[in-house]
C-alpha cells in the first residue's frame, strides 16, 4: 500500500480540506501527516458529522473496517471517497497499521474509521493510534457517535463514575471468573453481547452480582426498533428467555453497593492484636482507625470500654 508516497499516489489532485460545511463555523483544516480517528452513525446515517463527511472526501487513505460499508456509508453521504481505501480490521491490523504509519510519515492524511461507533473502542484502531502517539505522530479525532455512552445515557443507571467492559469471554469458566473480578466493582458497568449469547449472559450476570441488581439492555440504538429494557437481572433474564432478543446489544450494568461503615467496636480486637506486638494503645488505635476510616477517638475509646467490660 505504501510502496509509494500518498501525495505521488494522489498526483496533483486537489486536497480537500477537512472543514465544518456550517457558514457560522471557523474552517478546521486538519494538518497533513496525521492519523484521524473518526466515528461512524451507529444506525441512523444522520448522525453523521459534516467534519466526517469533509474527512471521508478528503483523506489521503481511508482505513475501514469493511471497505464495502465504507462505500456504502460515503455514497448514502453523497461523498466519493477520493483517497486510497484500504481494509483494516482485526485480521490484518499488525500489518495494516505498519502501513498507516508510513503514510503518515510520508505526509499523508489517513484516517481510520469502523463499522459502526468509534475506533479503538472494541473495534480495530487501538494499534496503530497507540504506535502512532508512542512515535510521537500527530493523532486526532472527529468525534462521533457511541454505542457505550448512548446506552449509558438511556440506562438511567449512575453516569459519573462507570467501567467500559467489551464483551465478557464466551467460555463459562472464564466468564465467571471475570466477574468474580468485577463482584466489588462499585461503578456502572457497560458490556457489549451478541444476541444468540445474551441469555448465558444475563443469566452469569445474575449468579455474579445477584438476581436483584440493576440493570438495562439496550438494542438497536439510534435504528428504527430501538429498545431499552429495564429491570433486575432476573427480571431481564427471564425475558430474555422468554421473548428473545434480537439485533446489535448493550448491557449497562448498576455497580456494587457501597460496604456498611465498618463500627469502632468491631475493630476493637485488631487494636488489641497490635498493643500485644508491642505498639502502644493510641498509635494502635490511630493506625487501625485509619486503615479503616473511623475515628480514633471513638476507637481509642471502645478499647477502654471492652476492657472495663
Amino acid at each position: 500500500m505504501v510502496g509509494e508516497s500518498p501525495r505521488e499516489a494522489l498526483g496533483d489532485r486537489p486536497r480537500v480540506g477537512f472543514v465544518t460545511t456550517s457558514a457560522a463555523s471557523p474552517v478546521n483544516p486538519l494538518p497533513a501527516g496525521a492519523l484521524v480517528l473518526a466515528g461512524t452513525p451507529i444506525g441512523n446515517l444522520n448522525d453523521a458529522s459534516p467534519r466526517l463527511r469533509d474527512a471521508l472526501a478528503g483523506a489521503d487513505v481511508v482505513a475501514a473496517e469493511d471497505t464495502r460499508r465504507a462505500r456504502k456509508l460515503a455514497s448514502g453521504l453523497d461523498v466519493v471517497i477520493r483517497g486510497r481505501l484500504v481494509a483494516h480490521h482485526e485480521h490484518n491490523e499488525v500489518a495494516s497499521a505498519a502501513e498507516l504509519l508510513e503514510a503518515v510519515r510520508s505526509g499523508a492524511t489517513v484516517l481510520v474509521v469502523s463499522d459502526a461507533g468509534m475506533p479503538t473502542v472494541s473495534d480495530p484502531g487501538y494499534r496503530v493510534a497507540a504506535a502512532a502517539a508512542a512515535e510521537g505522530l500527530t493523532v486526532t479525532v472527529l468525534p462521533g457517535p457511541s454505542a457505550v455512552l448512548s446506552a449509558l445515557a438511556v440506562s438511567g443507571l449512575p453516569s459519573d463514575r462507570f467501567v467500559f467492559e467489551g464483551f465478557l469471554p464466551r467460555k463459562a469458566g472464564q466468564r465467571a471468573e471475570r466477574l468474580r473480578e468485577l463482584d466489588g466493582e462499585r461503578r456502572t458497568m457497560v458490556f457489549y453481547e451478541a444476541p444468540h449469547r445474551l441469555g448465558a449472559m444475563i443469566e452469569a450476570l445474575a449468579l455474579g452480582f445477584g438476581a436483584d441488581r440493576r440493570a438495562v439492555i439496550a438494542r438497536e440504538l439510534t435504528k428504527l426498533h430501538e429498545e431499552v429494557l429495564r429491570g433486575s437481572l432476573g427480571e431481564l433474564h427471564e425475558r430474555v428467555e422468554t421473548e428473545g432478543i434480537r439485533g446489535e446489544i448493550v448491557v449497562v450494568v448498576e455497580g456494587a453497593p457501597a460496604p456498611p461503615p465498618e463500627r469502632a467496636e468491631d475493630l476493637v480486637g485488631e487494636v488489641e492484636a497490635k498493643v500485644a506486638e508491642g505498639t502502644r494503645l493510641k498509635e494502635a488505635a490511630g493506625a487501625v482507625a485509619a486503615a479503616h476510616g473511623v475515628s480514633k477517638r471513638e476507637l481509642y475509646e471502645s478499647v477502654l470500654a471492652a476492657r472495663d467490660a
